[in-house]
């Protein structure tokens, strides 16, 4: 492979690919094929559908081997930090993904490569090329290798956003926050709900997830961003 950004990607990933076109599936953002065909499912959606559950469950094993004596509540709200879109974003800067990315030039001249979600979804993609090129140890040889310092950042448990959002809430002394389901889009079988929160004194805020449970913690991780500007 000759030496640039995309050589040093896979020395980063400690992966050469055998199937190369996997490589430049999970690098090419969908705005690049998208208006050419009827809309359907493109290769890097599909690996970054992939790379996602193989982050999960190497995570939750790393979290289930570096804690032995932490709850269940307490790993998941660690699995949260690690598998969401800013940590995402963190490891891609860490292996130069933003100029190997094949982008629009609309999506260029928005800044894609800067984009903390597009650099996260193209991340996840990337895992699963590898899975896909490799099999599971060595996509999990790079999780494992990219997320530790992640998780050696965090001493304790991060707090879920309700809880965080009710213990400031009380520290003012108001009263709990209050949520409401305020809409529900699409077919039974893939739901999205839409939650409103309010603390008293503070304008509603919505959140939106595949579950009540999801949508409450979005709506109030958004009512903490608000509060705190």
């Amino acid at each position: 492979m000759t030496k640039g950004p995309i050589h040093d990607l896979c020395i980063r990933l400690g992966h050469d690919f055998v199937q190369t076109d996997l490589l430049t599936q999970a690098l090419t953002h969908p705005s690049v094929v998208q208006g050419r065909a009827p809309r359907r499912s493109t290769p890097y959606e599909r690996l970054e559908f992939l790379g996602d559950r193989v982050l999960g469950l190497v995570v939750a094993d790393m979290l289930f081997h570096r804690f032995p004596t932490e709850p269940e509540g307490a790993l998941a709200r660690r699995h949260a930090a690690l598998v969401r879109r800013e940590s995402l974003a963190v490891i891609a800067g860490t292996i130069g993904l933003a100029a190997c990315l094949t982008l629009s030039k609309g999506e260029e001249d928005a800044g894609g490569r800067a984009n903390p979600g597009l650099l996260a979804d193209a991340c996840e993609a990337v895992i699963g090329a590898v899975y896909a090129d490799a099999g599971f140890d060595v996509a999990a040889r790079f999780v494992r290798a990219a997320w530790t310092p992640l998780m050696d950042a965090t001493a304790a448990p991060p707090k879920d956003a309700k809880t965080a959002l009710q213990e400031w809430a009380q520290g003012l002394g108001k009263p709990l926050p209050v949520y409401v389901v305020a809409g529900q889009d699409g077919p039974p079988h893939d739901p999205t709900f839409v939650v409103s929160v309010t603390v008293e004194g503070v304008d509603p805020v919505n959140g939106s997830g595949a579950s009540k449970r999801v949508a409450e913690q979005a709506a109030a991780a958004a009512l903490l961003e608000k509060v705190k500007e």
